[in-house]
């Protein structure tokens, strides 16, 4: 089914929306949940949620990308789980690496009042992956937004792990001297 008739389910608040979704892309969620929670209870309860949180938000909002959009949603709530089961102290796991490797650019600030420097700042981080070569910005996304592990990104792009983390280290680099560039650091 298309992702426009799913929407226009959800639209006509049809409840068979929530099962074409999760026929469509609930291994797409499960995956990201599963790169960031590596449980699979949780990342269950973070689909599940996902379908509801899609339910409550179309309408008003039409997804333009429903993929992203659903991808978006299990994302942060797969964060907010590992941040409510664990701290950062304890370490494990690789959203606690993939935070530390992005500490060095970009420093985490949950504070509700920079919410509009966030964006900004956001608006600036996708700048910076759009001038990226293809397959560098796809490494950085799979390693950043959705929190896969160097070793499976290395097999899917058919290169060594060491290539990987060099293309994230210096992509990081580029992107700490462009943020630097555009006055966020």
């Amino acid at each position: 089914m298309e992702d426009k008739q799913i929407i226009e389910l959800y639209n006509k608040r049809e409840e068979t929306a929530i099962e074409k979704t999760a026929e469509k892309y609930g291994k797409y969620c499960f995956g990201i949940a599963s790169n960031i929670l590596h449980s699979y209870e949780d990342s269950e309860e973070c689909v599940s949620d996902t379908w509801l949180r899609a339910w409550n938000a179309i309408p008003p909002t039409v997804p333009k990308y429903l993929k992203v959009f659903l991808g978006k949603i299990t994302r942060n709530l797969s964060f907010d789980k590992y941040r409510a089961k664990t701290t950062l102290s304890r370490g494990g796991g690789q959203f606690a690496v993939v935070l530390d490797e992005l500490a060095e650019v970009v420093a985490d600030s949950c504070d509700v009042e920079k919410q509009f420097e966030q964006k900004e700042l956001m608006g600036a981080i996708n700048t910076y992956l759009k001038r990226l070569p293809e397959r560098e910005c796809n490494i950085f996304v799979r390693r950043y937004f959705y929190a896969d592990d160097t070793s499976k990104i290395a097999k899917l792009y058919e290169i060594k792990e060491s290539n990987v983390l060099m293309i994230l280290s210096r992509t990081r680099k580029k992107l700490h001297t462009f943020l630097k560039e555009e006055d966020f650091i």
